[in-house]
């Protein structure tokens, strides 16, 4: 079965850390996170505005960026992982802290993204995040 794929792809820049890891993904570190969405569509729209064409990608490529920005030049902390003082200390200093319900390597935010967007609407065929320029995880729906 054939199908029409559309990409693109933001960027944002955060720091984050392992807890409970043995290695130097221990320390607080950061990253050029870049996040690549695939959607996908097995015919094109036929109304005036998009005719030809799966989505808008001005659409598309604001609704990832309003996704990622979220996290740019945050501190991701999985929730339950530092002490509540360390937490209000850094809240008190104006630190941006976002927490997760997961642990932020780049394979759980693949599924978090694709799980962002298919619920904004897109059918997404596979969610890349790179952590590094050569390092990175997908997630895709497995049909």
């Amino acid at each position: 079965e054939f199908m029409y794929i559309l990409k693109t792809e933001e960027c944002f820049d955060s720091a984050h850390f392992f807890f409970f890891y043995k290695g130097k993904c221990s320390n607080i570190h950061g990253h050029r996170w870049k996040v690549e969405i695939q959607i996908c569509a097995d015919k094109l729209r036929e109304d005036a505005q998009t005719r030809g064409m799966i989505v808008d990608f001005g659409k598309l490529k604001d609704d990832l960026k309003k996704e990622v920005d979220y996290f740019d030049h945050t501190m991701i902390i999985e929730e339950g992982t530092l002490k509540e003082k360390t937490m209000d200390a850094m809240r008190e200093e104006g630190f941006l802290i976002r927490e997760v319900k997961f642990r932020p390597t780049a394979e759980n935010f693949a599924k978090y993204f694709y799980d962002v967007m298919s619920r904004a609407g897109y059918t997404v065929n596979m969610a890349t995040v790179y952590e590094t320029p050569n390092n990175c995880a997908s997630y895709r729906n497995g049909e």
